[in-house]
């Protein structure tokens, strides 16, 4: 059960907003309906993760990969729930996925792959990120992608951790 109530998505301050994101997403996920009790904030959020998820150059299958990466380092089950269905429709093996959490001993994963889930792995657990762990994705990615891969990987770890402070899960009730 998440530690505050839901924001109530049908007020003079929160409909505009509440209405743009069932228009844009279809519904109102519990991330969402908790991020409205702060409008500016769930409007600069809805606008970054929508350049993040939609807008980026990187590869869905990799973008959500990294997404669901992020989510299980950092315990952030909800998170991975919202995306594995996406990393599927992008193209990820159910394979793939059910190996990503040991993915460094799994055969699956080819060395794009691999080069990215050591960047993410390195974003997320020390944020530092080692030099030969950098010219891996450099390798691989041009500047722009880069920048797209990195901020992909701190803005799920500000998502993750949002929903974890704020215990909001999939289970929860509206």
């Amino acid at each position: 059960m998440a530690r505050i109530p839901y924001a109530d998505t049908d007020n003079d301050a929160t409909r505009p907003l509440a209405q743009r994101i069932v228009a844009e997403r279809g519904s109102i996920l519990h991330l969402y309906q908790m991020l409205l009790h702060s409008p500016p904030v769930a409007e600069g959020w809805l606008g970054y993760l929508t350049a993040i998820r939609q807008q980026s150059t990187l590869p869905g299958a990799i973008r959500e990969m990294v997404i669901i990466r992020v989510a299980q380092i950092n315990r952030a089950p909800y998170e991975a729930d919202q995306h594995i269905p996406i990393a599927r429709q992008e193209g990820a093996s159910a394979e793939k996925l059910d190996a990503l959490a040991h993915w460094e001993g799994s055969r699956l994963f080819d060395a794009t792959e691999r080069a990215v889930l050591a960047y993410t792995d390195a974003m997320t657990r020390n944020v530092q990120v080692d030099e030969s762990i950098f010219a891996s994705v450099a390798e691989v990615f041009e500047a722009q992608q880069l920048v797209e891969l990195t901020a992909t990987v701190a803005a799920y770890n500000m998502v993750s951790r949002f929903l974890e402070a704020l215990q909001i899960h999939s289970t929860d009730q509206r």
